[in-house]
């Protein structure tokens, strides 16, 4: 069966590898490619690279262009998907719509108005299929049959992924947290901005959304808390490096008493022992974005720095990959009932 398949704002970076990456889905079918300013451009003059789109044009981003769709996903700036996906909603029809911006994601409004300041569009179903949960569950299971998905951050995901493990072992303190991420620009999408020119990120690293303010922070907490059942603390730092795309995540916790890295490991195995997109290293290695650039899998090293007394957990991902438009797909085929892997590359690209 095929499902028809329409990218609001598909000319940005994350649209861009929503199209990549659904050029290859056996079952969606793209039909509408929106964009803003870009409405009425070949799909092929923004992305060159995407040549099995060479017939098609860029729609203007609006309700009419994206109605009669089995499925809609939503590439565009935070603020900007919830009012188009209310118009949506509100025809009643069976679409799925899956949001890779914010507008969705959080739970708290209080939270919301704190990081965001604009009006609540109201929480979807959260798109990290992997994400274990406090009774031992895993969130794939809310995601069968949904129809309206929030898709994670991509520095959540990373976060969320090299962590959420030990909190729900309780082998950690949720209360003493830190992460350290060093991430690729294309996560801050395509608008012009001095900060993510070339000239100031060569050769230079740049932490940005210091001091607790990263509009990450609470969603991150939010999904940790759902991993242990209870408050966390988090300490997060993103670091801006010259790469395009990647997110390489060192997080530390405290050791909970008697915690050992036999233990840590043991828990990490039982989460992820099982799971296609997300590989614990052997003891003793750690992960490189390279290894998967262009994939939808997250690579996870942890041990336990006993001079501390604490767990380090690293991850690396695909920003644009497992980091944004691949979990978008990979939620979406378990909504449509499809295989969870079917599309999705599990290989990255090298050098």
């Amino acid at each position: 069966m095929s499902y028809s398949v329409a990218v609001a704002g598909a000319s940005g970076y994350a649209g861009g590898e929503l199209l990549r990456l659904l050029a290859q889905h056996p079952e969606l079918d793209v039909r509408t490619a929106t964009a803003f300013t870009n409405a009425g451009e070949r799909v092929t003059s923004v992305h060159p690279h995407l040549a099995s789109y060479s017939g098609m044009t860029f729609a203007k981003t609006e309700a009419e262009q994206l109605r009669g769709h089995d499925v809609v996903f939503f590439a565009l700036p935070h603020g900007a998907s919830g009012a188009l996906s209310a118009e949506l909603a509100a025809d009643g029809a069976d679409t799925v719509l899956a949001d890779c911006g914010a507008d969705h994601r959080l739970e708290s409004t209080d939270d919301w108005a704190d990081y965001y300041g604009s009006e609540f569009a109201g929480t979807w179903t959260y798109g990290l299929p992997e994400l274990v949960l406090a009774d031992g569950g895993r969130q794939r299971e809310l995601l069968r049959g949904a129809r309206e998905i929030a898709v994670p951050g991509c520095n959540v995901t990373a976060v969320t992924l090299a962590l959420a493990p030990a909190i729900n072992a309780g082998l950690v303190e949720a209360a003493d947290l830190t992460a350290v991420l060093a991430v690729g620009p294309s996560g801050a999408g395509k608008k012009a901005s001095t900060t993510l020119l070339g000239a100031e990120l060569m050769g230079s690293a740049n932490p940005y959304g210091t001091d607790g303010g990263h509009r990450h922070n609470p969603e991150i907490r939010q999904n940790l808390r759902r991993a242990g059942g209870r408050p966390v603390t988090l300490a997060f730092t993103p670091v801006l490096v010259p790469m395009a795309r990647g997110i390489l995540a060192t997080t530390t916790a405290k050791l909970a008493s008697g915690a050992a890295l036999d233990d840590l490991r043991a828990a990490y195995e039982r989460v992820y022992g099982d799971e296609r997109f997300v590989d614990l290293l052997p003891a003793g290695e750690w992960p490189r974005t390279g290894d998967v650039t262009g994939s939808n899998r997250a690579a996870i090293g942890i041990g336990v720095d006993e001079r501390a007394r604490r767990l380090v957990a690293v991850s690396a991902i695909d920003n644009l990959g497992k980091g944004t438009a691949g979990a978008a797909i990979q939620s979406v085929n378990l909504a449509l009932g499809l295989d969870e892997t079917r599309g999705l590359p599990i290989d990255g690209v090298a050098p």
